[in-house]
């Protein structure tokens, strides 16, 4: 039997967690320079502030900005209900952001709608694993499934994990957004699909 979404979760947040720091900023350096060679300056992209054990950091994102890109980072909301909302997006401006729900950290107001995402050429997406077919397995609130559709038909949509969590095969439902590219550490920017 397969097993299900909750149980690869808790296995790769296990694994994650058990990461010494001197390996997740060898990973990190690896991924800045993925990140330079696949990133024009010029560019408009969205990105997000990793949190926890996700890999990347800030200083990536300031370093993208520096070069002249346009970062675009989630700001994330649910409903009178509780139910998560597609993301808005703010500017990233390196040093001025704040404190957000869920432990997040994100730019000031003011926010641009949820279909700003489609003028990003590239959509970082952050991600516990994804397959080769680029069915991604992120931490199940629906967020991103949400606001994915709205990308550019020609967006990249990239999964930023670690080596071993890119794997040959994940569960998936119909909802879930397909990603075109994975980047990791060792790989680069890998097409999936």
């Amino acid at each position: 039997m397969a097993p299900t979404k909750s149980q690869v979760r808790a296995g790769i947040l296990a694994v994650r967690r058990s990461l010494s720091q001197q390996t997740r900023e060898h990973e990190t350096a690896l991924l800045g320079g993925h990140l330079e060679a696949s990133v024009e300056p010029g560019t408009t992209v969205c990105a997000y502030v990793p949190v926890g054990s996700e890999p990347g950091s800030l200083v990536l994102i300031d370093r993208l900005a520096a070069r002249g890109v346009t970062v675009l980072l989630p700001v994330a909301r649910e409903d009178g209900l509780g139910t998560p909302l597609p993301l808005q997006w703010g500017r990233h401006v390196p040093g001025e952001l704040v404190d957000a729900p869920f432990g997040l950290r994100e730019p000031r107001p003011p926010w641009l709608p949820a279909d700003t995402v489609a003028t990003a050429a590239v959509v970082f997406v952050p991600a516990l694993a994804v397959d080769r077919q680029g069915a991604r397995l992120g931490r199940g609130a629906g967020y991103y499934d949400r606001t994915l559709p709205r990308a550019a038909g020609g967006a990249l949509l990239v999964a930023v994990v670690r080596d071993d969590e890119l794997v040959d095969r994940l569960p998936s439902e119909a909802h879930d957004v397909r990603m075109t590219h994975a980047l990791t550490p060792g790989r680069g920017l890998v097409p999936l699909g």
